[in-house]
C-alpha cells in the first residue's frame, strides 16, 4: 500500500465516522481522493472531498472540511492539517511517514512500487513494430520499439499479464515485389540489361542481398526460369531481412514473446479450414458478412465505421483487411481479452474498421490502438533526411550505431506518443547536463560513487573484484534498521516525497499507456537528488546523520535504477 493510500484510508475513516454520527448528512460516503498540491507550501497532500460533498450535505464546503478534520482518527502519518480556500483540506505528513519510503525502497529493491492489476484485467496482447520484412527498419520503427517495450515493462510492473507480439507481414504482393527486386538486381550484377519494374524496392540493401547471392551461388540462377528464381530469392531474402531486423531489435533490448507469421493465417487445419475461414465464418454467423457486386463485404457501418469494407474482391483476391480480420480473431482465440496495437499516425483511418470487426464478434472495446507521430531527425538543429553512408533514409540501425541504445531509447520516450519527436543526434551524444539521459544516469553514478567512498576497504575490494554485487556493497555500507529521524532538511523531504510518488506514477503510466511519464519522473528525481547533494553533506561527521543520508542515497539509487529499467535504459555505476 502506498503512502497516499494509507493517508486516504485515514481520511476515509474520518468521513465514515462523520456520516455515522450524523455530522455529515450524506447517504453515501465520498472517497478522499488525495492529490499533490501545486504549491508544496500547501502541504504534502490535498483533498477536495469537502467541495464534492457540500451540495449533497447541504453545507458550506469549509464547514464540511472542518467536520472531516475534526473526525480524523489518531494516526502516525499526519502532522498537521489546514483548511484553505473554498474548502481544500491540506495535509502535511510527519517526517517519519515521509521517511518510510526509504525503508520500503531498500527492502523491496526492483519490486518497489509493484502494483496489482484488477481481478478482471485478463490477458493483454501488445503488438508493436511489425515492420515488413522487405527492408531495414526506419527510425519510426525505433520509436515503436522503445514505446512498446517500455509499455510492456510498465504494464507488468503495474501487475498486468502482457504478451509482446511482432506481426510479420510475410504474405501478399509486397513479398513478391521484394523477390522480384532482388532477382532484377542479381541479373544486373550478372551483366544483363533489365529494368527495375514499378512497385519494386530500389534501396541499396537490395543490391547487397543480390550480391551476397551472386557471391555464394555464382551465376547459376540465370538459367532458372524467372518465376522460380523470384520465388527462391523472395524466400531467401525474406529470411535474411527478418533475421537482420530481429538482431537489430535484440541489440536494442527489445524482445518478443511471439513472432506471428501472416502466412500461417492461410494454412488449413485438420478440418481443412484456415484461420481466415474461421474468422469469416464467425463474422458471418453474427450476420455481418454480405455479397455485393461479386465481392464479399463486412458491414462495418453497423459499428460506426464510415463505410462498409471489402474482404474479398470480385476477382477472388483477398484484401489486406481480411488478414487483419483473421489475425485479430486469432488473438481472441488464443485467449487474449485485451488487444493493444501500436501504429503509426498514418494508419488512423484504419482504427474504426478494426475496432468494428472485434465488435462484430461480440468483443466491443477489446481493441485499443495507440497512434504515434513521426520522428524528425536533426543534427545541431539542422534537419537530417539522408544517410551519409548510403545517401538514402537514415535507418534505425544507423541511429543506434551513432547514438547508442540508452540515448535512443530515452529520447524516443521523452514525449507522448501522440506528439512528434525532434531527435537531435548531436544532443543525444553529449556527455553533459544538456543531454537528459546523461543527466539522469550521472545522478545514479554519483550516488554509487558516494556509496563506494563510504564503504570499507574490504567490501569495496570485493565489489571491484566482482565477489559481491553493488546492491550487497550498498547494504553492507548503509546497514539495516537505520534511524532516519535526522532527515529533516527540505531538500531531504522533497526527495522522499518524490520517491513516494513512484508507485502512483507507474500505475498512471500503465493506465494511460504513457511511458514518457517515467522520463519526466527520472528528470525530476535526478534534479532533486542533485539539489540534496548540493545542500546536504552526505558523509557528515555526525554518525547518525551520515547513516541516514546514506540510506536516503541508497533508496534514491534504487528508484532511479528501477525507473531507468522500466524505460529499458541502463543505470551505470560509473561514468
Amino acid at each position: 500500500m502506498t503512502l497516499r493510500e494509507q493517508v486516504e484510508e485515514v481520511v476515509d475513516a474520518a468521513l465514515s465516522a462523520a456520516v455515522a454520527d450524523g455530522s455529515l448528512p450524506l447517504e453515501e460516503v465520498p472517497a478522499a481522493a488525495l492529490e499533490r498540491p501545486r504549491d508544496a507550501a500547501n502541504g504534502d497532500w490535498a483533498s477536495t472531498v469537502a467541495l464534492r460533498a457540500a451540495k449533497a450535505a447541504h453545507m458550506k464546503p469549509r464547514d464540511v472540511a472542518e467536520v472531516v478534520v475534526s473526525h480524523l482518527p489518531k494516526n502516525d502519518l499526519i502532522a498537521s492539517t489546514e483548511i484553505a480556500g473554498p474548502g481544500f483540506v491540506n495535509i502535511r505528513l510527519t517526517n517519519a511517514a515521509l521517511a518510510s519510503v526509504i525503508d520500503e525502497a531498500r527492502r523491496e529493491g526492483m519490486d518497489f512500487g509493484r502494483g496489482e492489476a484488477p481481478a478482471n484485467a485478463g490477458r493483454i496482447n501488445l503488438e508493436y513494430v511489425s515492420a515488413n520484412p522487405t527492408g531495414p527498419m526506419h527510425v519510426g520503427h525505433g520509436r515503436w520499439a522503445a514505446l512498446g517495450d517500455s509499455m510492456a515493462r510498465v504494464l507488468r510492473h503495474a501487475g498486468f499479464d502482457v504478451s509482446e507480439e511482432f506481426y510479420i507481414n510475410d504474405h501478399g504482393t509486397q513479398m513478391d515485389n521484394f523477390g522480384r527486386s532482388v532477382s532484377v538486381r542479381y541479373e544486373q550484377l550478372c551483366g544483363r540489361d533489365v529494368p527495375m519494374p514499378e512497385n519494386c524496392y530500389g534501396g541499396a540493401y537490395v543490391i547487397d542481398i543480390a550480391r551476397e547471392i551472386l557471391d555464394a551461388d555464382g551465376e547459376k540462377w540465370l538459367d532458372v526460369p524467372e518465376k522460380e528464381r523470384v520465388v527462391a530469392f523472395r524466400e531467401r531474402s525474406y529470411v535474411e531481412m527478418l533475421e537482420h531486423n530481429k538482431a537489430v531489435l535484440s541489440g536494442f533490448g527489445t524482445t518478443f514473446d511471439t513472432w506471428f507469421s501472416e502466412r500461417t493465417l492461410y494454412v488449413p487445419d485438420e478440418d481443412g479450414k484456415s484461420a481466415v475461414d474461421h474468422a469469416l465464418e464467425a463474422m458471418d454467423a453474427k450476420g455481418y458478412v454480405f455479397q455485393k457486386d461479386g465481392a464479399t463485404w463486412f458491414k462495418s457501418t453497423a459499428f460506426g465505421d464510415e463505410k462498409d469494407r471489402v474482404l474479398i474482391k470480385e476477382n477472388g483476391e483477398f484484401t489486406y483487411f481480411l488478414s487483419d480480420v483473421a489475425y485479430h480473431y486469432n488473438k481472441i482465440q488464443r485467449g487474449f481479452t485485451h488487444l493493444i496495437d501500436i501504429w503509426g499516425a498514418d494508419h488512423h483511418g484504419y482504427v474504426k474498421r478494426c475496432q468494428a470487426m472485434l465488435a462484430a464478434w461480440g468483443y466491443e472495446g477489446a481493441l485499443e490502438v495507440v497512434l504515434g507521430q513521426l520522428v524528425n531527425l536533426f543534427r545541431d538543429g539542422s534537419a537530417v533526411r539522408m544517410s551519409k553512408r548510403t545517401g538514402e533514409m537514415v535507418t534505425f540501425e544507423e541511429l543506434i550505431e551513432e547514438v547508442g541504445v540508452d540515448a535512443t531509447r530515452y529520447l524516443m520516450l521523452s514525449r507522448s506518443s501522440d506528439q512528434p519527436i525532434d531527435f537531435d543526434i548531436e544532443v543525444a551524444k553529449k556527455k553533459d547536463a544538456t543531454n537528459p539521459v546523461y543527466y539522469v544516469q550521472y545522478a545514479h553514478a554519483r550516488i554509487c560513487s558516494i556509496l563506494r567512498k563510504a564503504a570499507c576497504e574490504g567490501d569495496l575490494a570485493a565489489a571491484e573484484a566482482g565477489d559481491i554485487t553493488f546492491n550487497e556493497l550498498a547494504e553492507r555500507t548503509v546497514g539495516a534498521d537505520v534511524d532516519l529521524s535526522p532527515l529533516c532538511e527540505e531538500s531531504e523531504l522533497a526527495l522522499m516525497r518524490k520517491m513516494g510518488d513512484f508507485a502512483d506514477m507507474v500505475a498512471q503510466a500503465a493506465a494511460d499507456r504513457a511511458p514518457f511519464r517515467l522520463t519526466h519522473y527520472a528528470q525530476d528525481l535526478a534534479a532533486l537528488f542533485h539539489q540534496f547533494y548540493t545542500n546536504c553533506h552526505v558523509l557528515a561527521d555526525d554518525e547518525a546523520t551520515r547513516r541516514a543520508r546514506l540510506a536516503l542515497c541508497d533508496a534514491s539509487r534504487i528508484v532511479l535504477a528501477l525507473t531507468l529499467s522500466l524505460l529499458g535504459v541502463s543505470a551505470p555505476e560509473k561514468m
